[in-house]
């Protein structure tokens, strides 16, 4: 089973909730919690000696930790039953960490051996005893001279109406690498017929044609057939000082 941690504000809440005569369900709702769970702690704040009608002055810190102690599960180590059973399997957790398993994967690996434990629990173990999660080293890039590198990007600007109804805008960005000036070609579609328009009028607003291109979040059919026409112009009239290189990062189709 597992264990939901409930906040000492909450338990005293619930308890406010209660000496003022509202019932299990309005507390758990208002508090945030389970029903049962607001029960046990009403429960066990009944065990201890609180009286309805004494009213809310017997909330004292001592009483609400006294709930607190006696209702929640019993950790001498700080950690519950699931930590108790990812203890078992570390070992093996910890290989597949250094095979760069993301923790989703090791969990559904663990759940084909019978350890089911919360997502958030295993994410914790992993990080503490498995060294999952570790920073990378950055390897700095510096920017490039002016004129040289271009990122390609769509985004969404909205709904824009077109006649009698409204449709979603996308917006074909250029953003110049080292001036990080940028160029917006706003389009319903993302046809490569729109791209090449977009390049095209990007060209003419920078005054001249980058030679690298770094394109994101661009349907990737769109590049099979993209070059020399984008960076030429539809005319085909290639410069020959310029050099046709496309140095992509992730593509995510549209």
């Amino acid at each position: 089973m597992v264990f939901r941690e409930v906040t000492v504000v909450q338990i005293k809440e619930a308890l406010r909730r209660w000496l003022k005569g509202e019932g299990e369900r309005p507390i758990a709702h208002g508090v945030g919690v389970d029903r049962k769970t607001a029960r046990r702690y009403i429960a066990a704040a009944l065990e201890l000696g609180i009286d309805r009608l004494g009213g809310e002055g017997q909330l004292t810190d001592e009483l609400i930790g006294q709930v607190a102690e006696k209702v929640r599960p019993h950790r001498p180590d700080g950690h519950g039953e699931a930590w108790r059973r990812l203890l078992a399997e570390e070992e093996r957790i910890k290989a597949w960490v250094k095979q760069d398993l993301t923790v989703v994967k090791i969990g559904i690996l663990l759940q084909r051996r019978g350890v089911v434990v919360p997502h958030r629990t295993l994410a914790r173990f992993a990080v503490e005893r498995c060294g999952a999660g570790g920073k990378r080293s950055t390897v700095r890039v510096d920017d490039p001279p002016p004129g040289i590198e271009l990122q390609v990007d769509f985004g969404r600007l909205g709904l824009v109406p077109d006649g009698e109804r409204r449709r979603v805008c996308h917006g074909l960005i250029f953003t110049a690498v080292f001036s990080r000036h940028q160029f917006v070609w706003p389009t319903f579609t993302q046809t490569t017929e729109d791209v090449i328009c977009g390049f095209e009028a990007a060209w003419r607003f920078f005054g001249g044609v980058f030679p690298v291109v770094i394109p994101d979040n661009v349907p990737r059919n769109i590049f099979g057939i993209l070059w020399p026409i984008a960076l030429c112009g539809s005319s085909g009239n290639r410069p020959e000082a310029v050099l046709v290189t496309c140095r992509c990062r992730s593509f995510r189709g549209t």
